[in-house]
């Protein structure tokens, strides 16, 4: 029995893809008839930039750059390629299925990256994140981290001031946390000569990082709702919706809220969407996604609840829908979808965007 070997002809077109380290970035290129054709690895700058994109044009015309992490490590790849007119699409890592069964390596990694390009398994384009709703995403970043650990600072202070002595514990019941702390941070003690003068200075000392904190907090908060009512005045005029909400809204479109084709996939990415579950003879099941971005989730359940509380057509839509049998979970869910409705068009159209509900 003899077999033939058939060579494939190359098309000429060739799809890259990337797996991002911080220090090393591994390429695959294939090419679109031919298959796999060589692979590579780069340091993490702009000369391994110039040479990862010098040899991925040598296989052919490549037609995109499939690339890992273009949120971390892959962000400045990206924007590199980007600027030089090719395509780049944001590939997930594969499954643990997936990786059980072949294995992992970087370059195993690199090429599965060019294969979802190539299968249509990867399609979302990335955030070119070089605008103001970055600028926003970085300051949101350091003033959730300072609000949480303002948070722990003050569970700190009220746990250590149980140990404190009766006379102190009297002076601050029924304080404020704002004042609690002023009244802590003005504690002076001199000498240290037993537990009594070490527990004034722990809770001084908690109560000026808790103000720290607090003015750190603030001050990002001021700087937030600046850009967020200068990049989108629309969002933070719509019911509901406040400065904090509608920060977390832009980060998610990013600074091309373009690359977000439709409502449905800005409702998909957020979580809002059913998910069929249907199998056999039990059909038109939905479930409830527990994926997607649920930062946006629950700043879009905390517009819903506003809305529900005090805005008037919305109690009017609750209560026909309640009426109807349905429960208030499923109401809800109802009104997130109308709210999603709403955003992506306040963000996208904001001129002929519809009334909210």
């Amino acid at each position: 029995m003899s077999t033939t070997t058939v060579d494939i002809a190359k098309s000429g077109d060739v799809v890259v893809g990337i797996d991002t380290h911080k220090y090393v970035h591994v390429g695959a290129v294939f090419d679109t008839a031919a298959g796999l054709l060589s692979t590579i690895s780069v340091p993490a700058d702009s000369d391994g930039f110039v040479q990862l994109l010098s040899w991925a044009e040598s296989f052919g015309h490549p037609i995109a750059f499939g690339i890992e992490g273009t949120g971390s490590y892959g962000g400045a790849l990206t924007s590199f390629v980007r600027r030089r007119g090719y395509r780049v699409i944001e590939v997930a890592r594969p499954d643990r299925r997936i990786r059980r069964l072949i294995g992992k390596s970087d370059t195993i990694d690199a090429q599965n990256a060019a294969k979802a390009v190539m299968a249509g398994f990867a399609t979302a384009e990335p955030k070119t994140a070089d605008g103001t709703v970055e600028m926003i995403r970085q300051l949101k970043v350091a003033h959730d981290t300072a609000v949480k650990a303002r948070a722990t600072t003050m569970v700190t202070l009220k746990a250590m001031l149980v140990h404190a002595p009766e006379a102190l514990r009297s002076e601050t019941a029924g304080k404020t946390q704002i004042m609690l702390a002023r009244h802590c941070a003005a504690l002076i003690v001199e000498y240290l000569n037993s537990p009594e003068d070490s527990i004034r200075v722990t809770l001084a000392s908690l109560a000026r990082r808790w103000l720290t904190l607090d003015h750190e907090a603030a001050q990002l908060h001021e700087h937030i709702e600046g850009l967020v009512k200068t990049t989108a005045p629309q969002l933070v005029q719509s019911y509901g919706i406040g400065a904090d909400t509608a920060a977390e809204i832009l980060i998610v479109f990013g600074d091309n809220p373009e690359r977000i084709k439709s409502e449905a996939a800005l409702a998909k990415l957020a979580g809002i969407s059913p998910i069929p579950a249907s199998s056999g003879t039990t059909t038109g099941k939905y479930r409830i996604n527990h994926g997607g971005h649920r930062q946006l989730n629950a700043a879009i359940y905390r517009t819903v609840i506003v809305r529900m509380r005090f805005r008037e057509p919305t109690k009017i839509y609750v209560a026909r829908r309640t009426a109807e049998g349905k429960a208030k979970r499923d109401i809800i869910r109802c009104l997130k979808r109308y709210v999603i409705r709403e955003v992506y068009h306040l963000v996208n159209n904001p001129v002929t965007s519809a009334d909210a509900i």
